[in-house]
């Protein structure tokens, strides 16, 4: 039975291999030939190809062969179409020019100008308005004044000018020389003589009693202060109006021309 089989198959094999060859093409039995003629018109360059069992002939110089033409590529989604030049716009008409500035007008002539009478803190403050204001440290000066006490013999404070003009007439009738005051606190009042130090006063209020003056005692009339003094050499009118605009600064004391 095993001994059928293996011819069988023998057969068979004999059979298909006859079929595929074309061998039974006489009698009808041919293979059906698989043709694609689409294919060789998609071929690139065919005449490089070289089959590398066949026989061996001249080899293709493949340099001599032009290259085969791109064709168009088909444009994507992702690539920008050219942009297309758009239409000049019309010409604006001229813009007229600005209007010529006025020249500057000249810084104009200078001048010296001061204020006094100002105190250490004003003094302090007028140092940094200055100086935003533009002004250099040689354009202006401060100068500090110190003022030392004022001691007086003093009559008073009276009560109505009645009272003033009867010591008066008493003083006169004693030979004792006065001034009558108006500083508050001690007007209506008379000073019979005025000194730099308390002592000096003490001393001339013992003349005085002497000289039969019983109701004077001894008196400030100032107390010792420092002031200064604020002196701009050479500014011109604008940067006078400038520092008289400083108002706290000034405290209200308007400049004036240098003596």
């Amino acid at each position: 039975m095993l001994r059928w089989a293996v011819i069988v198959l023998v057969l068979a094999n004999a059979g298909y291999f006859a079929w595929t060859q074309g061998y039974l093409g006489g009698v009808g039995m041919a293979p059906v030939e698989q043709r694609e003629p689409q294919r060789l018109a998609q071929q690139l360059r065919p005449e490089a190809l070289r089959l590398l069992n066949g026989p061996k002939g001249t080899p293709v110089d493949t340099a001599a062969v032009p290259p085969p033409e791109a064709a168009p590529e088909a444009p994507s989604a992702a690539t920008p179409a050219p942009a297309v030049e758009a239409a000049p716009p019309p010409p604006a008409a001229p813009t007229p020019p600005p209007p010529l500035a006025a020249a500057p007008a000249g810084e104009g002539p200078r001048a010296c100008w001061q204020a006094s009478g100002l105190t250490e803190a004003q003094a302090e403050l007028l140092r940094a308005e200055l100086a935003l204001l533009g002004l250099g440290a040689n354009s202006w000066q401060l100068t500090e004044t110190r003022s030392s006490g004022r001691w007086i013999v003093y009559m008073g404070r009276y009560d109505n000018t009645e009272q003033v003009e009867r010591k008066k007439a008493e003083l006169r009738g004693l030979g004792v020389p006065f001034r009558e005051l108006t500083a508050t606190g001690l007007a209506p009042g008379l000073a019979l003589g005025t000194y730099s130090t308390e002592a000096a006063a003490r001393q001339a209020l013992q003349q005085t009693e002497r000289d039969g003056v019983r109701t004077a005692k001894v008196a400030q009339e100032r107390a010792e202060s420092v002031s200064f003094a604020l002196r701009l050499p050479a500014i011109t009118d604008a940067q006078r109006v400038a520092v008289d605009g400083l108002r706290e600064a000034m405290a209200g004391k308007a400049l004036r021309r240098c003596g």
